[in-house]
């Protein structure tokens, strides 16, 4: 898979479409009535962006307390702006507070977690590139201590 990604990023393309797959016409709008919740792991996402891309946006509710010792390292890029709440998120051995406005971006390989400092929880603006890896590969698990 990182292999296929740095291909189609040197080509200007998708995974899907190096693999030959073909995606029907997709709408560049995605109106808010028609974003429907999914929740995961405590947390709650909408599809902000149209499906079959080579990046996938969401609109993401993390609750306080949840996942916060999942640590996710996965080949690819993602950047995330916070919309409401605050928000704590640990790349690597750097802690980091971020408030409403302010916005992360960073190579996924970077060990990363993310977890909501106030008890309301967080609301992000999410992008990251999409590779169709099971939840199960994209985490490290529980790991000791907590960001500070």
């Amino acid at each position: 898979l990182p292999m296929l990604l740095a291909l189609a990023r040197v080509y200007g393309t998708t995974v899907s479409e190096l693999l030959g797959e073909t995606v029907a016409g997709r709408d560049a709008v995605v109106r808010a009535a028609d974003m429907e919740p999914t929740a995961a792991g405590g947390w709650t996402y909408w599809q902000a962006g149209a499906s079959g891309r080579g990046m996938q946006a969401l609109r993401v509710h993390v609750p306080y307390g949840s996942q916060g010792d999942i640590v996710r390292v996965h080949p690819g890029e993602e950047w995330l702006h916070v919309l409401r709440g605050r928000l704590r998120l640990r790349l690597g051995d750097a802690a980091h507070r971020l408030a409403p406005g302010d916005s992360a971006h960073f190579d996924s390989l970077t060990p990363h977690r993310i977890a909501a400092e106030d008890h309301d929880g967080v609301d992000l603006l999410f992008v990251h590139t999409l590779l169709q890896s099971p939840a199960a590969a994209l985490c490290l698990g529980p790991t000791p201590g907590d960001v500070s």
